[in-house]
């Protein structure tokens, strides 16, 4: 459904997989886990298209994606975080000024290391008007709470050794403390992953299908409803 198009900054060029709705919907940046642009995020971003949003998912890693955990982690710790936010911010400016895109606000999510990238882009673009955090982590990503100017949605596993329990009720005390509004679920008898059908040993159907659908109403609140109020 989608396509791989170029977006740029004054000094750089980025790539990113863009799926485009039918008629023009609001806009969602969606950021990837640390595997790269694979497939599944892709995918992830043609199923927005088919629900009427126009979504694109900027490619963080410049081309590289692996199967390999070990390399997936390498890759995700050499992650050039000044690097991210020129990304997320030109990613941002572009899907905005895309056709297919509808009003001057977008929506962002992200899975595992794109979780903790989603929390950083809600403080670093006001132009984020709803920010979705599937169990994000990521030890050099520091999101500016206190920059926040939207709400936050979380999807945690109960069972989950990088976004832990305890790192879950932190970011809960952190957003509070920073009068951020936000939703968290903790799905019971999940682990890390739990969305991403392209890996069986932790998918959870019953889980993905339940936050798939409360993410949609929280978009629809949140980017539609304002358009047209």
């Amino acid at each position: 459904m989608g396509k791989v198009i170029e977006f740029a900054t004054n000094t750089n060029n980025f790539q990113g997989y863009l799926a485009e709705p039918t008629t023009p919907g609001p806009g969602i940046i969606v950021i990837q886990e640390w595997w790269g642009l694979v497939g599944h995020i892709k995918s992830i971003a043609d199923r927005f298209a088919a629900a009427g949003y126009n979504a694109l998912a900027p490619d963080f890693y410049h081309g590289k994606t692996t199967k390999e955990p070990d390399e997936a982690g390498s890759l995700m710790m050499a992650l050039d975080v000044p690097n991210a936010a020129e990304v997320i911010k030109a990613a941002v400016s572009h899907l905005i000024t895309e056709p297919n895109s509808q009003g001057e606000k977008v929506g962002v999510v992200g899975f595992c290391m794109g979780g903790q990238l989603s929390l950083f882009a809600a403080g670093l673009d006001p132009r984020i008007a709803a920010c979705v955090d599937y169990y994000g982590i990521h030890p050099n990503v520091k999101p500016d709470y206190a920059s926040f100017d939207c709400p936050v949605l979380g999807f945690f596993a109960e069972h989950d050794d990088y976004a832990s329990p305890a790192a879950v009720e932190q970011l809960d005390r952190d957003l509070t403390a920073a009068e951020v509004a936000h939703n968290f679920h903790t799905y019971t008898n999940t682990h890390h992953a739990f969305f991403n059908n392209d890996r069986p040993e932790v998918y959870d159907q019953v889980a993905a299908e339940d936050s798939w659908e409360k993410m949609l109403h929280f978009f629809e609140d949140n980017l539609r409803r304002p358009l047209t109020n």
